[in-house]
């Protein structure tokens, strides 16, 4: 009969100290860490739960690692960490910060495509982008668009300007992919709601001449009336003669200033020499240009010149009179000028 209670007495005390064990590893996952700034934490490819956790408990993140183990090993978890870099959060708790390792919770990067680039700036900033992987790196335009799916079809202008955030790693293409996608459904929907009559075929169209307007003004409030005149002239069948298609054009003869040989010298993008929109975008265009091209002010105006007072804005004219009073205006503002900014 002694015996018998002596066991039950020693289970009694084995059970008491398990569920004591039980509770302490459940009130320290939760407990929060000695870490008062926020932690970096790179997790490598295929590295073993028990590294990571030293390492944490090594930089304050976790108080006990080995007690993080039992707790898993006492609730039969397997948890399986992704590789990635982190940013944990000050005071965080173990548990918290296991769920944020198991769901992949990494610290982004961003790369920023600014309104008005070219595709061959976006390009740039990709291979730069040492987070990246770089599949595409020093591949065609044409090889890349057809990486992409898009044979055939021109890269210029097809991506969206914006901030694009991912993990470390991410390949570049998937960038590229995101950005398109993001550029098809804003024309789509721009071109969806689009004011009536405008002389514009399709979106590809619509997509060239916001091109346009996006280089032609950085100035929010004059982007309708930017895309007004060349929509009018459009209308009329005069010639665009915007100074940014003819720079486009030009490449890399384009010294920093247009010459009159270069506004004479035939391209397929010189506006100047040829009627209607040239063959393809020629920047990146925001959402605020696709706006105001397809919905431009409700004006006849036909010609605008920059009005030389330093911001960036122009001066609007119906008639050519008006232009050549606002063109005088400007070259006495600036003293000498060897090219008109606008069209004549």
């Amino acid at each position: 009969m002694r015996r018998s209670l002596k066991w039950l007495a020693l289970g009694a005390v084995l059970v008491g100290s398990a569920l004591g064990l039980w509770r302490h590893l459940d009130h320290e996952m939760d407990r929060a860490s000695s870490a008062g700034e926020p932690i970096h934490l790179e997790v490598l490819q295929g590295e073993p739960l028990r590294g990571v956790l030293a390492r944490l408990q090594q930089q304050g993140a976790v108080r006990h690692a080995r007690e993080v183990e039992w707790y898993l090993r006492l609730h039969r978890l397997h948890p399986r960490v992704q590789a990635g870099n982190y940013e944990i959060a000050p005071h965080a708790s173990a548990r918290a910060v296991l769920d944020q390792l198991v769901a992949g919770r990494v610290l982004l990067e961003q790369l920023t495509v600014v309104e008005g680039w070219r595709f061959a700036d976006l390009r740039r900033a990709l291979d730069a982008h040492s987070a990246l992987a770089h599949t595409l790196r020093g591949q065609s335009d044409e090889a890349l668009m057809n990486a992409l799916g898009h044979a055939g079809e021109a890269a210029e202008g097809r991506f969206f300007p914006d901030t694009y955030r991912f993990a470390a790693g991410t390949p570049d293409r998937r960038i590229l992919e995101l950005a398109y996608e993001r550029m098809q459904h804003a024309l789509q929907e721009a071109w969806d709601a689009r004011a009536a009559d405008l002389p514009l075929a399709g979106p590809s169209d619509a997509l060239i001449l916001a091109s346009i307007v996006e280089k032609e003004t950085g100035r929010e409030e004059e982007r309708a009336m930017v895309a007004a005149v060349f929509v009018n002239r459009l209308r009329r069948g005069m010639r665009l003669q915007s100074d940014p298609t003819v720079i486009y054009g030009l490449g890399d003869r384009y010294d920093g200033n247009i010459h009159t040989r270069d506004l004479e010298t035939d391209t397929p993008y010189n506006s100047y020499t040829r009627a209607g929109l040239p063959p393809t975008p020629i920047a990146l265009p925001g959402n605020a240009s696709l706006e105001a091209t397809l919905h431009p002010a409700a004006t006849d105006v036909l010609y605008f010149v920059a009005t030389g007072n330093g911001d960036g804005s122009h001066q609007f004219s119906s008639t050519l009179e008006q232009h050549d009073v606002a063109l005088r205006a400007y070259l006495r503002r600036i003293g000498v000028s060897t090219h008109r900014s606008s069209p004549p």
